[in-house]
């Protein structure tokens, strides 16, 4: 049973002096939208009558079908706290459905759900605890975002070093007036980046929390001049933006990771998740790093991993298992950033991690050593394979996979994918301004 009501919904709305409501969706490739109603709506709202043109959302619907119905997820109503405090605006997240009722196959939250029932049936709660990094730029006279800090922190540093605290701490208490349990904020490696990390919760409430957390990032970062940006690599010879992604299953109320009977205290079932990312890493590379920008993360050097490996506490790997253990057992998967659209990203860690479930694959032996600094030879002989090194390496390598494919559903894949592959186009075509310093002159 959920937390609201159309009733309970209704009498807020009233109540609380509300009068806007933003209808909001992510559309295929993570990009939060909106369709913004006034408080004598919400009765149509809450019945599922609100229309939008999917035409005009890419990756959606042709024009000659563009009408589609925006269906509130009630249990996701929140007063948006920066927003006035009379005349109070709200929001609801939205499924996307089609005149006929239908879910859309294309709506990225419906593809979570798909997945989600998936595991139910198997009998498994799929838990998703996420660490977005990001970065706090200053603007210029236009209020144009530059790349400039006056920040001159690094890990874990404070103010007076740490420019960007105060904005990090209106973030935290905003989060947490819309009710997210705020675990921990911090100033990151770079200067100017900062980590904030909430509570994990079942993975289509942590999908949710994701577009809110962005949201609110950078619409309380413009009020204080700042620009906020989750770029995976904005910034050359500096640390870029990860979202680390840790994962869990739970059945009937218990972590299914973990065996205290075992060295690790994992249990079977979690190896075999872990070999299921592990096989299925190249195919949902596009996902987790969905941007041309997001290969330049993916580099020796800056604690992002590069090679489809796993151990108990090496951060060099792609996949590492955090210290907890009882419930909180745990596989952290680290090469997600945060430009991806969460809702893909889950589905496709899921389905990877049920199919190594499903076929009981074995996981390589771990590797406790530093990564980076083997040898080729070294990552040869035990049989390391480098990630994707470019958007368009990983798009093929998900066009071969049939599980992340799956996944996703014909027309999400379709979509994404062909998307993806003009976006890699435009890149390709363009000169930069490295190749012009380059060559200009030389040649």
């Amino acid at each position: 049973m959920g937390k609201y009501t159309k009733e309970d919904i209704i009498r807020m709305v009233q109540e609380e002096d509300i009068q806007f409501i933003r209808m909001q969706f992510t559309d295929i490739f993570g990009q939060l939208k909106n369709v913004a109603i006034t408080a004598s709506q919400i009765e149509r709202a809450v019945n599922n009558e609100i229309m939008m043109d999917g035409s005009s959302i890419e990756g959606f619907v042709r024009i000659e079908e563009s009408d589609q119905y925006l269906w509130p997820d009630l249990d996701t109503f929140a007063i948006l706290p920066w927003r006035p405090q009379y005349g109070k605006v709200a929001r609801l997240i939205c499924d996307v459905h089609n005149p006929d009722g239908t879910s859309f196959q294309g709506d990225p939250r419906s593809v979570l759900k798909r997945e989600l029932q998936r595991a139910e049936r198997l009998g498994y709660t799929f838990n998703v605890g996420p660490e977005l990094e990001f970065f706090l730029f200053q603007t210029d006279e236009n209020g144009r975002p530059t790349t400039q800090t006056s920040d001159e922190a690094g890990y874990f540093d404070l103010g007076p070093l740490d420019h960007g605290e105060s904005t990090r701490r209106e973030v935290t208490l905003a989060l947490e007036q819309m009710g997210f349990e705020i675990e921990a904020s911090h100033h990151e490696l770079a200067a100017g980046q900062h980590e904030l990390d909430f509570k994990y919760a079942e993975a289509l409430h942590t999908a949710d929390n994701i577009m809110t957390f962005k949201l609110a990032v950078k619409t309380l970062a413009q009020k204080n001049g700042l620009h906020a940006t989750f770029m995976p690599k904005p910034v050359y010879g500096a640390a870029g933006n990860g979202m680390h992604v840790n994962m869990s299953l739970f059945r009937d109320g218990h972590n299914a990771f973990y065996d205290e009977s075992t060295p690790n205290q994992l249990s079977p079932l979690a190896t075999q998740f872990i070999a299921g990312l592990l096989a299925h890493a190249q195919g949902f590379c596009a996902l987790t790093n969905p941007l041309v920008n997001s290969y330049k993360r993916l580099v020796p050097g800056y604690e992002a991993p590069c090679y489809p490996a796993w151990s108990t506490s090496n951060r060099s790997a792609l996949i590492r298992i955090p210290a907890p253990r009882g419930q909180g057992t745990r596989v952290e998967l680290r090469s997600p950033d945060p430009s991806c659209n969460p809702y893909l990203v889950f589905a496709a860690c899921l389905a990877a991690g049920l199919d190594g479930i499903e076929k009981k694959l074995t996981p390589p032996a771990p590797i406790s050593r530093n990564i980076y600094e083997m040898t080729a030879e070294e990552r040869s002989a035990c049989g390391l394979e480098s990630l994707p090194g470019t958007l368009e390496a990983a798009i093929r390598a998900l066009e071969a996979d049939r599980v992340v494919l799956d996944a996703l559903g014909p027309h999400t894949a379709l979509q994404y994918i062909t998307g993806k592959l003009r976006e890699w186009e435009e890149y390709r075509t363009q000169v930069s301004q490295w190749e012009l310093d380059k060559y200009l002159v030389t040649y």
